[in-house]
């Protein structure tokens, strides 16, 4: 049985350029750097001399947990060289991630006024169980589709007793 999420781990052409992206536009905490040049890192992707760069990401102010430090992983592959196949979003084996925002309106103009490619404008959510939030997709820098939410306002829970309630 699974016991949690360690990490998403997002596979890069350039790791300079894309911890720039998601630290200095995105506001993410640089956590650790390495480069991983092992028999266990060649077993693990499965590539015989398996050489890679990597960075982890963890949101600015999430509290660090026991197990993991980090949200996100870039990894670039030196050894064997990738390269990019498009895609769009319908295709199986594609994925997306989404961050949650205060202001998503303030958010779209401030990425948009640094580049960043957005599919479309914030969309209201008019439907569903996240009816009165907002969001939106945008790209990062090797077309991964990430996404940003602004949860609705939610209501407190209500547990069954009311306040102020006579006998």
């Amino acid at each position: 049985m699974m016991q949690g999420i360690w990490h998403a781990g997002l596979h890069v052409a350039d790791i300079e350029r894309s911890i720039v992206f998601y630290r200095d536009l995105l506001g993410l905490r640089l956590v650790h750097r390495q480069e991983s040049r092992s028999p266990y890192i060649s077993q693990l992707v499965g590539f015989d001399d398996a050489h890679l760069l990597v960075a982890q990401l963890a949101l600015p102010n999430r509290p660090q947990p026991a197990a993991s430090s980090h949200d996100i992983e870039l990894v670039q592959y030196l050894s064997p060289r990738g390269s990019a196949s498009p895609a769009r979003r319908c295709d199986p084996g594609t994925a997306h991630l989404a961050f949650t925002v205060g202001d998503i309106d303030a958010t779209y103009t401030r990425l948009c006024v640094h580049g960043v490619r957005f599919v479309g404008p914030p969309a209201r959510i008019t439907a569903g169980v996240n009816t009165g939030g907002a969001t939106c997709y945008f790209l990062d820098p090797d077309d991964h589709t990430l996404e940003l939410v602004q949860p609705p306002e939610r209501q407190p829970l209500r547990t069954g007793r009311q306040e102020n309630a006579g006998p």
